[in-house]
């Protein structure tokens, strides 16, 4: 349900017009022993430089929700469970990931360097993958970050979050992490203010496949249930944190579309970034944008026919679905899909003025969907695009539109956006 507990006054009051990696051998980098503090180390060679940089360590005791399968133990941070892989990727087990707290930093930023104080067995590996949340609440993608050399993302932000991600060797042994050092400046090179508006999300006509798997767990750490909604993509850049919807795919199929949050990686690779630019692409570059390289390696016999682990490729799938997704777009057997990359139109969006308190963000536009975000108070949201679902009613005001905020990963009831006209003027339909 929507349970704003709070209203406006009037019709007049309420209504407002818009406004506008991995790592092996053994490697200890650090004998540091302060933890979640702001640090003034010097970086490593090829890092951030700039005289005005700033450092500090994540406190990596805490595990929460965001957690997948790690533990912290003895100083450290290990696979908990060496029987648990993300669910999509079939790939032997020993994972875990950890989601740390964002830092708000001093000024805008737009590059982090990282330091790791880690043992890492031979076969096993850790990867740093950092990201940043722009002044208007947008996240940037994940960026794998390698020790001594610093990562750029695309914007200014003023939030950093650094993941850590584990596999354990074959065989069982395990990394263990002690401490992360991270150390952000500015390049001066990085867009300034609001970014220019894009035309539309990207878009790509995919080979799509039912993950099924029921009772395993995913890359961020949910257990797949029966009729669930969700997809898998073959790159970890845009895996959402368990329960959120920050990034998030439309998928359309024979009989409809849907929207779903990406909470696995796979199938087949967990590099392959192929909704980016060529240039942009993590791994794989020389293929064009949208090309999936299990679907490259299957029809053509790139890569010698075989996946970044060197399987070979059974199908052209560029995306997973849970059933209730592949049920739902139309699909009774593995076929093609349009699948448009929601967040890659991260700027092509409306910001508009809400309404109450303790009002809900859903996975579909129905009040009983899943829940994946709550507006507490009145506050401000971007708006990407806009759609008809169902009809809700709530304090005299009536409607059937929903807006999707990309901040979220979901849609609100357009009865809670702050603006005249239940359908809102100049966005479009998703």
């Amino acid at each position: 349900m929507l349970t704003p507990s709070t209203r406006r006054g009037s019709s007049a009051a309420r209504r407002r017009t818009r406004s506008s990696r991995a790592l092996s051998g053994t490697v200890c980098l650090l004998a540091l022993a302060l933890t979640g503090t702001a640090l003034a180390t010097a970086p490593a060679a090829g890092a951030a430089s700039s005289s005005t940089s700033e450092s500090w360590r994540p406190d990596l005791s805490p595990t929460g929700a965001d957690d997948v399968n790690v533990e912290y133990d003895a100083g450290a941070l290990r696979v908990r469970d060496a029987s648990i892989s993300p669910a999509s990727l079939g790939r032997d087990g020993g994972y875990a990931s950890a989601v740390l707290e964002a830092h708000r930093v001093d000024r805008p930023v737009n590059r982090v360097a990282v330091d790791l104080d880690a043992t890492v067995p031979e076969a096993a590996s850790v990867e740093v993958d950092v990201r940043g949340r722009t002044a208007d609440g947008a996240w940037t993608e994940w960026r794998q970050a390698v020790t001594g050399t610093a990562v750029e993302l695309p914007r200014d932000v003023v939030d950093v979050q650094a993941r850590l991600t584990l596999w354990n060797a074959e065989g069982g042994a395990t990394a263990v992490v002690r401490a992360l050092t991270l150390t952000a400046d500015d390049t001066g090179s990085a867009p300034v203010g609001p970014a220019p508006k894009a035309a539309s999300a990207f878009s790509a006509r995919v080979y799509a496949t039912r993950e099924g798997l029921v009772g395993h767990t995913t890359a961020n750490g949910h257990v797949i249930r029966e009729n669930d909604h969700f997809v898998a993509l073959p790159s970890r850049r845009a895996l959402s944190p368990k329960g959120s919807g920050q990034y998030s795919v439309q998928v359309c199929g024979p009989v409809r579309c849907e929207t779903a949050p990406v909470w696995d990686v796979g199938p087949w690779n967990t590099h392959d970034d192929h909704w980016n630019p060529s240039a942009q692409r993590e791994q794989w570059k020389d293929l064009p944008r949208g090309l999936p390289q299990a679907q490259a390696a299957y029809e053509s016999g790139y890569n010698g026919g075989r996946d970044e682990f060197g399987r070979k490729v059974a199908n052209p799938a560029g995306i997973d679905l849970a059933d209730g997704t592949f049920y739902n777009v139309g699909l009774d057997d593995n076929g093609w899909v349009t699948v448009t990359y929601l967040w890659t139109d991260a700027d092509g969006t409306t910001s508009f003025p809400t309404w109450g308190t303790d009002v809900s963000v859903r996975q579909q536009a129905t009040t009983t969907s899943t829940r994946v975000a709550i507006l507490s108070g009145p506050t401000t949201v971007r708006v990407r695009c806009q759609v008809h679902g169902q009809l809700v009613t709530y304090d005299g005001y009536s409607g059937d539109g929903w807006s999707y905020l990309p901040d979220y990963g979901g849609y609100v009831s357009n009865i809670f956006i702050g603006d005249a006209e239940t359908w809102l003027p100049g966005v479009p339909t998703c």
